[in-house]
């Protein structure tokens, strides 16, 4: 069944694979696309630093 949060999600992680955002990355987890995995890198000097 295809829901339109999932087309949306398929979607935007089409996008996030052909281009991805710089300190960011994200797939779905065990081929759950309404499960993520994903990992943003924070500002240098935060508690984010290197993706925290």
């Amino acid at each position: 069944m295809s829901t339109p949060s999932r087309k949306r999600l398929m979607r935007d992680f089409k996008r996030l694979q052909q281009d991805p955002p710089a300190g960011i990355s994200g797939a779905p987890y065990d081929n759950n696309i309404m499960l993520w995995n994903a990992v943003i890198f924070g500002p240098d000097d935060t508690p984010w630093d290197g993706g925290e």
